[in-house]
């Protein structure tokens, strides 16, 4: 056998220039495999992950008949005593976070422009928040006890021409119907590079929220985060005996859990063409080599060497090409998903609509991804070279000495 590999290895350096560039061919296949998986890992995680800081949390306690669609504020909708129902939660010891949260809708106006906003009754002081406080741009963050102050996404307030200082006229829907309008004053503008949040969302501390929305002592959800996210069902099993619906991050983003595995059958339909282009190349190597050592292989074969070890032998260099091509496309991958971190992949506001995908989406190399897809590399430039492998173990001695130089 470590002959065979000798061989293989000196027939290999017989044209380097072929044998590098038919590495390089599965060197490139795997490392666009690499770049791919990881602009997906990085863009569904990044989904995922905006949306349970930003909007569902790991876990939310809501009334059953809630719909977050219509952003009820009727009180049969909404959680009773929801700081007594937070303070039981936060207890939990796999809880990070569990605050009180109002959702209510209104519009926003300045002068001659307003816009639709959706309003965030939140809890200041929570931890819960801190996607909002480190990614305020200017001003200050909320009080608790703040009644005339708001906090505005960058998106918005450039859509409205406001800056901290400024005065805006809310008007909100409140729990019996009508129509409250109130003056507030800009106290801060942030950023969570989320587009589709920052252009429609407000924040106001939520005593204020439930004030000018007559829903005292009520919220439309109690906001859970997770020390860690494998904790989810055990926590939900441990609040089944509150009366409420608990819903985990998978209930709420069930678009973005099912847009995932439809873009990973797509994205294996694209693994399957650049798979098949790097075959091919691996193929007609092989095959150019057979054509070229055909009175070799005749030769060998009139020595006694048998058609298995000539099969062993393409099938030798068909894995020295494999080997070679996996080493330096692993390289030429990690490479590629640095350089497109750097910046990233801007999209702005191009976000599809139902999802929380940041502005910039940045790749995520993941070692499974690098494992497997080497592996799957590995095995298809491997059989790749069975065909040749076949056709040379096969090749008669007496044709193969008379085939022309």
């Amino acid at each position: 056998m470590l002959q065979i590999f000798k061989m293989a290895f000196r027939d290999l350096g017989r044209n380097r220039r072929r044998t590098f560039f038919s590495a390089l061919a599965v060197a490139i296949g795997l490392a666009l495999l690499m770049l791919m998986a990881s602009v997906i890992n990085g863009e569904m995680g990044n989904a995922i992950q905006s949306s349970i800081l930003l909007q569902s949390g790991h876990i939310q306690v809501r009334s059953f008949s809630f719909d977050e669609n219509k952003s009820s504020l009727k009180w049969e909708d909404l959680v009773a005593n929801p700081d007594e129902i937070a303070a039981k939660v936060a207890a939990f010891p796999q809880v990070k976070a569990a605050t009180p949260r109002l959702f209510a809708s209104g519009f926003l106006s300045t002068g001659d422009e307003s816009t639709g906003v959706k309003i965030y009754g939140i809890d200041p002081n929570s931890v819960a928040n801190d996607p909002y406080r480190m990614g305020l741009l200017s001003g200050n963050f909320l009080t608790a006890d703040d009644r005339e102050g708001l906090l505005i996404g960058k998106p918005a307030a450039d859509k409205l021409h406001l800056q901290v200082g400024d005065t805006v006229g809310l008007s909100v829907n409140t729990s019996n119907g009508d129509v409250q309008e109130q003056v507030f004053t800009v106290r801060g503008i942030y950023s969570t590079n989320t587009y589709a949040f920052d252009v429609s969302t407000i924040l106001m501390p939520l005593a204020k929220a439930q004030a000018i929305t007559q829903t005292e002592n009520h919220a439309s959800t109690i906001f859970i985060l997770l020390k860690n996210e494998t904790d989810t069902d055990s926590v939900v099993a441990a609040l089944q005996g509150l009366n409420l619906d608990i819903l985990t991050w998978r209930d709420m983003n069930q678009l973005i859990v099912e847009f995932e595995t439809m873009a990973n059958s797509y994205i294996a339909f694209f693994y399957l063409i650049i798979l098949a282009i790097t075959a091919s190349v691996i193929v007609n190597t092989l095959i150019m080599s057979v054509y070229e050592r055909t009175r070799e292989i005749g030769i060998l074969s009139a020595v006694g060497m048998r058609g298995s070890r000539i099969l062993g032998l393409f099938l030798a260099e068909s894995a020295f090409l494999a080997v070679g091509g996996v080493i330096l496309g692993v390289i030429l991958g990690w490479g590629g998903v640095q350089l497109f971190n750097i910046n990233g992949f801007y999209i702005g506001n191009m976000g599809l609509s139902g999802f929380l995908v940041g502005d910039t989406i940045r790749a995520q190399l993941m070692l499974d991804d690098i494992v497997n897809l080497s592996v799957m590399t590995f095995i298809v430039t491997l059989l790749a070279g069975l065909y040749p492998a076949v056709t040379a173990s096969r090749l008669e001695p007496v044709a193969a000495l008379r085939a022309e130089k």
